[in-house]
């Protein structure tokens, strides 16, 4: 959170505005960047209306957090109220949502959403919205995690008449999600009674929340099945929830007049683009939607098969490639979801494709062709392999071409790294994929950033992680020749050879052997921890804790970073591959690489004045206090 303090404190300093100096600091600090005008604006605007309500309730002692950071993801909840409640005396928490909006009405489409003047596309109803934080609060908070009675919600718009938003009111209001406008500001303040005592200092029950282990975060694969057969595992937030919705009303449009759209979701690593997917699926499978899933990644799409379909066949068949679809009937499925569509090639046709399927037709109006409404899941920057594209006006290009509406969604939020922003500018910034140079890690209580002196310390470190009940997994730059795979019963040859340390990388092929998992299962089956993993068996999944070696193909030399091609033993890139494009790719592979862990990142570089670098970037205190 950026502030903490009682609701008289919050007051006095939103009169001389040193609330607001403070706040700019913190997210200063915490994000690199300074606030944005808007939310400064938001601020100065709603911060003071919040706090006289909580005062003329009677409730100054009740412990107000600002910008309350959600666990394990990047999104904040404006306020949360922390004091007793009046008549159990038990720890009672108030999650607030402050809009300014004077005026907003629901969605025709969808009263869960809501349009806005200001904002092009439509956003999540503020009462659902702050429903969903509760709910989220609860699932990844040990402190109210047995108790989620304690928790409740409300959306504050403080500018607004019932005439302006009333209509927001038509989704379903309960204990979690609440609406008051300015107009009914005496009904907000009687809330407020309800919910905190004016007796007690709320001080210690906001120490218990923030004391409050973080849940782990109920990791994408293990909870699959009961995902697509059964309920929503997981809790869309904001503009996830959109997206959500946004695929699910162009279905019902397709079916209700014969209509086809095609929608793109667009962010970064770990903004939750495959939950959402899977989050779509197991819905659209639960109403009998004709729909498949679909991606470029056969490491992805065969964990899905095993974990979602362990009992039932027709499960794993919702799972395909991107390359299944050359001889499709057109308009055959209602919904093709395509994950990691940045994934996407050029063509379907390989080298083992019949002369009679070798159309000519681009993969991606093959994609488009299949479905009503086909679905882009896609990071721009994740490229890894020479010959990938799917980008965002790739896509839009060949809606157009058919005449086709094309909807891009943003999402913004991140889910992994422990939701730390801070940790992913880092990276980016660490291998110059975003100007301004390295910089040192400060760390932000989110994510842990350990340099290891050797692949044994790494090693040891993350087996004691893993003793703690946490998963990890250690993965590297492709710089060690990969031996064919062995015969059942013999050992894995040790490839990935520093010094007196070895091990093997991950198996390559569709089977197990001598007790490692198959390729596509290195990622999530607890017995990957043994071999290296690659980029191309680590993209798309995550671990608590990942373990990165950084090859001889990227070493720092001097004020910046050289890759050296020759250092790589990666088949696909070939002679006639250019030199920019080899230092992208191989940059593109450590930011994928270092962006797996959940909990934190331990890394360990082959090169002395590569780890030296590191070991300066990374600072000395955390890793003193942790890997000795």
């Amino acid at each position: 959170m950026l502030f903490r303090e009682s609701a008289k404190t919050i007051a006095a300093r939103a009169l001389d505005s040193s609330l607001y100096l403070h706040l700019t600091e913190q997210f200063v600090h915490m994000h690199g960047h300074r606030p944005s005008a808007a939310e400064a604006r938001s601020w100065e605007r709603s911060i003071p209306a919040l706090a006289a309500a909580l005062n003329d309730a009677g409730l100054g002692e009740v412990e107000v957090m600002l910008e309350y950071a959600l666990p394990l993801n990047s999104k904040r909840a404006d306020a949360v109220l922390a004091g007793v409640h009046p008549v159990t005396g038990e720890p009672s928490y108030l999650v607030v949502e402050l809009k300014q909006w004077s005026q907003a009405e629901p969605d025709e489409d969808d009263p869960a959403l809501c349009r806005v003047d200001a904002y092009v596309h439509p956003v999540l109803n503020p009462i659902e919205q702050v429903r969903r934080y509760c709910e989220y609060l609860v699932n990844f908070n040990g402190a109210v995690a047995e108790h989620p009675d304690r928790v409740s919600g409300v959306a504050y718009l403080h500018n607004a008449t019932e005439f302006g938003v009333g209509g927001l009111r038509a989704i379903e209001v309960d204990d979690s999600g609440q609406m008051f406008t300015g107009e009914r500001r005496g009904e907000f303040i009687d809330h407020l009674r309800a919910k905190l005592s004016d007796k007690v200092s709320g001080a210690r029950a906001a120490d218990e929340l923030q004391a409050g282990r973080t849940v782990p975060s109920k990791q994408l694969m293990s909870v699959a099945a009961q995902e697509v057969r059964e309920r929503e595992q997981f809790v869309l937030l904001d503009e996830q929830q959109v997206a959500y919705r946004m695929v699910l009303n162009a279905v019902r449009k397709a079916k209700r007049s014969n209509h086809k759209e095609v929608l793109v979701v667009t962010g970064g690593p770990g903004t939750g683009k495959s939950v959402i997917a899977l989050s779509l699926l197991g819905e659209l499978y639960r109403q009998g939607v004709p729909a498949l899933h679909a991606t470029g990644s056969q490491s992805f799409t065969k964990t899905m098969r095993k974990v979602a379909g362990t009992r039932k066949r027709e499960v794993q068949d919702l799972f395909k490639y991107f390359n299944s679809f050359m001889t499709a009937e057109q308009n055959s499925l209602d919904v093709l979801i395509c994950d990691e569509a940045h994934r996407i090639r050029e063509t379907s046709a390989n080298r083992y494709t019949p002369a009679a399927h070798r159309t000519g037709r681009r993969q991606i109006d093959e994609l488009i062709d299949v479905a009503r409404v086909p679905v882009f899941l896609l990071d721009e920057h994740q490229v890894v392999r020479p010959g990938e594209m799917g980008t965002v006006e790739d896509v839009k290009a060949a809606a157009a071409a058919q005449g086709l509406d094309c909807h891009v969604v943003p999402l913004e939020s991140q889910f992994r790294c422990g939701g730390s922003d801070a940790y992913l500018r880092w990276v980016v910034r660490l291998l110059g994929l975003q100007s301004g140079g390295p910089v040192v890690w400060e760390p932000d209580d989110r994510m842990h950033l350990l340099v290891a002196d050797s692949p044994e310390e790494m090693e040891a470190f993350l087996q004691a992680r893993r003793e703690q009940g946490y998963g990890a997994r250690m993965s590297a730059g492709y710089c060690w020749p990969w031996s064919p795979e062995p015969r059942p019963g013999d050992p894995l040859p040790a490839d990935v050879v520093i010094g007196d340390w070895a091990r093997p990388w991950n198996l390559r092929g569709e089977r197990s052997v001598s007790g490692a998992p198959p390729s596509a299962l290195w990622a999530t089956d607890p017995a990957g921890f043994g071999q290296v993993g690659c980029v191309y068996t680590a993209q798309g999944f995550e671990y608590d804790w990942s373990g990165v070696i950084i090859g001889p193909d990227l070493l720092w030399r001097g004020d910046r970073w050289i890759t050296d091609r020759a250092a790589s033993k990666d088949p696909v890139f070939k002679r006639s591959t250019p030199d920019d494009d080899v230092d992208r790719l191989i940059r593109n592979t450590y930011k994928v690489l270092l962006t797996r862990g959940m909990v934190g990142t331990v890394v360990y570089a082959t090169d002395l004045e590569t780890r030296a670098k590191l070991r300066e970037l990374a600072g000395d205190a955390e890793r003193k206090s942790a890997l000795v």
